[in-house]
């Protein structure tokens, strides 16, 4: 593809219109349905498809030409936090698609990382998420949970949730983003959603504002921090539905990090919170199949057991809930290896070398050789 050099053309940005070659790159982005655009300081740009960086037939971009972009992309407000912190979040609207963008620096020039966003939010079932995820749609309270490390879904999953949300109940939903990705059209419900930086200052504050705001349901783009743990746990027990997102490789590191994020003096009842309130914890991880990307998650739900776990600071024990509670709607990552390999999703090649306990996980594959 080699990128046009035609006009500047008239699209959606931060700042207003869109400069070419960008947004010829931003097409061919969505053209080609990568995930990812990524333009660095003496290299051509990059787009990720199928989790492979490809560059694209276009010229290395040199420091003064993305220092350019960058003005073009940002309000004064922005240019000034990016100078500030040395990295921004923000969101754009190109080509037909949405994207999230983080400008930051490296090495005193700026790198510029485009995530694609599909317009249309998919469904659970779309998505090729676990049929009793759709069980969380129908919680009144509580807290949910969705981890990952970055790139692994979590916002499309939590898209996924909350528009099954404004489509079938008549709810108050209010979102607290760092940038809003998926936009949310009001269906039976109202949803509102709130940026930071443009609409609230931090997370905490907009959570505790959010209580005064008669949501039923909230969700906390991130939990950076404490206090935005401490304001998510509170909106928790004064009756709201909470969905937040937490950075942990599985269900029980999840745990150990909600808990390890408060002082010392303040983690006895922190557990004890977490554990009247806790709903469901997602861990998923995205698997290159044929075609297309497939969500694999780890599903912890709430049960006695659980409860009773964390609220006694035994989380390594909630590996054994885990292998075990199937009937509530509970799987183990292997187990959702396992079910993906038997659906067609991934080769059974890719699932073993994914394995939490590959011995084991070896024989869970030579039972559905068998089956």
């Amino acid at each position: 593809m080699a990128v046009s050099t035609s006009p500047a053309c008239s699209v959606s940005s931060p700042s207003g219109t869109l400069p070419e070659p960008l947004a010829s790159l931003l097409r061919e982005c969505a053209r080609q349905r990568a995930s990812d655009l990524h333009l660095a300081p003496g290299q051509p740009p990059l787009l990720r498809r199928l989790g492979k960086l490809e560059p694209l037939a276009a010229p290395a971009l040199e420091d003064a030409s993305l220092a350019m972009l960058a003005d073009a992309l940002l309000t004064s407000k922005q240019q000034a936090l990016l100078a500030r912190d040395g990295s921004l979040d923000t969101a754009l609207n190109a080509a037909g698609q949405r994207f999230r963008l983080n400008i930051f620096r490296a090495r005193g020039g700026l790198g510029l990382a485009f995530r694609r966003l599909d317009q249309h939010i998919a469904s659970l079932q779309q998505l090729g998420l676990p049929a009793r995820l759709a069980e969380l749609q129908q919680l009144r309270d509580g807290l949910v949970l969705v981890c990952g490390a970055t790139g692994s879904g979590k916002s499309t999953t939590l898209a996924a949730l909350i528009d099954g949300l404004n489509r079938s109940r008549a709810l108050h939903i209010l979102t607290i983003e760092d940038p809003v990705e998926y936009l949310h059209t009001p269906a039976r419900g109202l949803v509102r959603q709130r940026e930071l930086h443009t609409d609230v200052p931090s997370f905490e504050q907009a959570v505790e504002a959010a209580l005064r705001e008669d949501p039923d349901v909230i969700l906390v783009g991130e939990m950076r921090n404490c206090a935005t743990l401490r304001a998510t746990l509170t909106a928790a027990e004064t009756g709201h539905l909470v969905f937040s997102t937490l950075h942990a490789r599985d269900c029980v590191g999840a745990v150990e990090r909600f808990v390890g994020a408060f002082p010392q003096a303040e983690q006895a009842g922190a557990r004890l919170q977490l554990s009247l309130v806790l709903q469901a914890i997602l861990a998923q991880r995205l698997l290159h199949g044929a075609e297309r990307l497939w969500p694999v998650v780890e599903v912890l739900r709430r049960s006695p057991a659980v409860a009773n776990l964390i609220r006694n600071a035994k989380p390594a024990q909630l590996r054994q809930v885990l292998e075990t509670g199937s009937q509530l709607g509970m799987q183990t990552f292997d187990g959702a290896l396992a079910d993906a390999v038997a659906r067609g999703r991934i080769s059974r090649e890719l699932a073993q070398s994914s394995a939490c306990s590959p011995a084991a996980f070896a024989e869970k594959l030579r039972g559905l050789r068998h089956g």
